[in-house]
């Protein structure tokens, strides 16, 4: 049974303790897709922290149909927030590239999560931030992140929790309930999250949970991806040289 008041209420004492040894007196610095995680991440450091002292970066490319959820959420909370439209950064990185380079549709799409984390490090180095990361466990455990994109920053209060747990958060935390069941989606190819993945976020959180899965298939793809992508949750592998080689022995 997952306890949900317990849990949020760790999860607010962890981000207040956090700060209080990695950056006391720093702000939050949130991206705000309007989806879930994004909304139950800056809601979670406004509880934790003050809503004075979280900041709301909206990152459009372009248009964006569903900014409006992400202006919701940032008027629920009450909270300061910039909006930074990227669609020209993105533009320009990809008129600069090489002529010749054939570009995949998954390497086009990895390019605005990466400049949006660039543009949330450049606020949160101007505003005295830590930079939150969104991810929860479920797309983690499938490594349906980009890496050195939403995959990364400071952070991270919903890393260790199923999309589900994230969702039941939400409620106890009173966000408007159309936020909280928002389909997840990129925003960046038109389609869910799910439809990505091949399976749903139900059956993954069951068998993260659990263990089990009735759909061998389904089984097999998820393990595929979660060996696949373990790579992105560990550190760098770096050369280490014998330190008799460093001390000229």
């Amino acid at each position: 049974m997952f306890h949900v008041e317990k849990v949020k209420n760790d999860c607010i004492r962890w981000i207040r303790d956090f700060f209080e040894q990695n950056g006391k007196g720093c702000n939050a610095v949130v991206g705000i897709s309007g989806g879930k995680d994004s909304s139950v991440v800056a809601a979670l450091c406004a509880e934790a922290l003050g809503r004075e002292r979280v900041i709301g970066v909206l990152m459009p490319c372009g248009e964006q149909h569903d900014i409006d959820c992400a202006h919701a959420l940032v008027d629920h909370l009450g909270i300061r927030h910039y909006v930074v439209n990227i669609k020209d950064a993105v533009q320009g990185v990809m008129d600069h590239l090489p002529a010749d380079l054939t570009l995949t549709e998954q390497t086009r799409n990895n390019i605005a999560p990466r400049i949006r984390m660039t543009t949330l490090y450049a606020v949160s180095q101007s505003c005295n931030g830590r930079v939150a990361n969104t991810c929860n466990l479920s797309e983690d455990w499938v490594g349906y992140s980009t890496r050195y994109g939403d995959s990364v920053g400071d952070f991270s209060p919903l890393s260790h929790l199923t999309v589900a747990e994230v969702k039941q958060i939400g409620y106890a935390l009173g966000l408007p309930r159309e936020l909280v069941d928002k389909p997840p989606i990129d925003g960046l190819c038109g389609k869910t999250d799910e439809d990505n993945l091949g399976f749903t976020y139900a059956e993954l959180d069951r068998y993260i949970r659990t263990g089990e899965i009735e759909d061998l298939e389904k089984k097999a793809l998820i393990d595929q991806k979660h060996a696949a992508n373990l790579f992105k949750l560990a550190l760098m592998p770096a050369f280490m040289p014998d330190s008799d080689e460093l001390c000229g022995g």
